[in-house]
Formats: C-alpha cells, sequence, structure tokens
C-alpha cells in the first residue's frame, strides 16, 4: 500500500462528502463514456446516482453491467478515491434519491427550485447502484504538504 493512500475509514468518509463524480463506462470501439454524476454514499454501502432510462450512459452500464467511479478535491493538496465495480438498477425514490441529493449538492433553496424546474418536464429515469469492488486513492496531505 502506498503511503499516500487512504485508509479504508479515510476513503469511505471521503467518498460520503459531497463531491462531484465522475463515472466511466466502456464502450465498444471507442474511449470510456466519462460523465460527471450527483451520487449518494453511505460507509460500507453502495453508490447511487440517477440517470435518465434512455440515457448513452444507462444503456452502456446496462451492456456491461460494471463502471469506474472517481471523486476527488479540486484545491492541493489533492486527494481522490476511485472504485470499479458491478451495477445493478432499480427504482428511484423520490425523496432519498432526488430531492435529498438535489439539496445535497444545490442546498435546500436551490435544490428547491432545481426540482421545481425538472418536475415541469419530468423524464422517465433509474436508479444506478454501484458496488464498491476494487478502491484506489490518494491523499497528498500525508506528504506534509498542508491540509
Amino acid at each position: 500500500m502506498s503511503q499516500l493512500a487512504m485508509s479504508r475509514a479515510e476513503r469511505e468518509a471521503f467518498l460520503a462528502a459531497p463531491h462531484i463524480a465522475i463515472v466511466s463506462i466502456a464502450e465498444p470501439d471507442r474511449g470510456p463514456l466519462t460523465v460527471p454524476v450527483w451520487y449518494r454514499y453511505e460507509p460500507g454501502g453502495a453508490v447511487c446516482f440517477v440517470t435518465s432510462t434512455e440515457s448513452r450512459k444507462a444503456q452502456l452500464m446496462r451492456d456491461v453491467g460494471r463502471i469506474g467511479l472517481c471523486v476527488q478535491t479540486e484545491d492541493a493538496p489533492y486527494q481522490y478515491v476511485s472504485i470499479e465495480g458491478p451495477v445493478t438498477f432499480g427504482e428511484p425514490d423520490p425523496e432519498r434519491d432526488i430531492r435529498e441529493i438535489a439539496f445535497r449538492y444545490l442546498g435546500k433553496e436551490r435544490g428547491e427550485m432545481y426540482l421545481a424546474v425538472t418536475a415541469a418536464e419530468p423524464i422517465p429515469s433509474v436508479l444506478v447502484i454501484l458496488t464498491p469492488e476494487r478502491w484506489y486513492s490518494a491523499d497528498y496531505r500525508k506528504m506534509g504538504l498542508g491540509s
């Protein structure tokens, strides 16, 4: 294990914080489709996010059955957690998977505005459930470069 790698508790706490995740999905005869998503995660559980049922990412995830996901800090000293694993699908819970995630990323006031705008033209959605199998992480603060 690298001296920069996070412990299990560190990486799970980092993943549970509200970072924008970047999802990578294998795509035949091309590089992977790589897109940002809002997500929810509780230590020891699965990573969950909602996407349009008809989106390219939903179709590719159904085809390949696994994805990679990475979250990072934007400022030095950098930290990141990257996971990879199989995905399953479910029905999104409007409160837990849509409202709570909108509030997580936008705050209550802007979250309510976002929900009002998206409710005007609802899009059929699917809950994506990523079960982490492989973890990679680094915390460059461990180099003594500040916090």
